[in-house]
């Protein structure tokens, strides 16, 4: 249970209410977006200050958590790839064809060093106009997607 409500205003900016305390264009902020998505959020005033952190976002009631995700779905965008259909070749820069949860696009990697590991399993690909993608499990990926990006690892 939380010690807080939030709402939208008539703007579509969430409000922050917590006793006698109000604040408008309250901003939602993930603290580990990649690795914790979900733990460890942060809610902002406007003037950059925390108001409330929350440590689960399935420990808030059901409303509060549905404005949060809808807050951080329409500021983030970071596609995830699912499969690498094809490179244009294997030195950069190059162009990969990708599936991605949002779907298939294009991408652009001007260096191998754009590709970033986060973890043993995890990447963070930026391409060539700044969208980074994410692959969450290297191990998850096909056969065919995995020998394609084993030529840039």
């Amino acid at each position: 249970m939380s010690d807080f409500q939030l709402t939208r205003n008539a703007a579509g900016r969430l409000v922050y209410n917590r006793e006698d305390e109000t604040h408008e264009g309250v901003v939602p902020v993930r603290a580990f977006p990649i690795a914790a998505p979900d733990e460890c959020l942060s809610l902002i005033s406007r003037e950059g200050h925390e108001l409330a952190w929350i440590d689960r976002l399935d420990s808030l009631p059901d409303d509060i958590r549905a404005l949060i995700i809808e807050e951080l779905a329409s500021r983030e965008f970071t596609p995830e790839i699912s499969r690498i259909s094809q490179v244009s070749g294997f030195a950069t820069p190059s162009t990969w064809q990708v599936e991605t949860d949002r779907g298939d696009t294009e991408l652009l990697l001007k260096a191998e060093d754009h590709i970033r590991r986060l973890s043993h399993t995890a990447l963070l690909i930026t391409d060539g106009h700044g969208i980074s993608f994410l692959i969450r499990n290297i191990e998850k990926l096909d056969a065919h997607s995995r020998k394609l990006l084993d030529r840039f690892l």
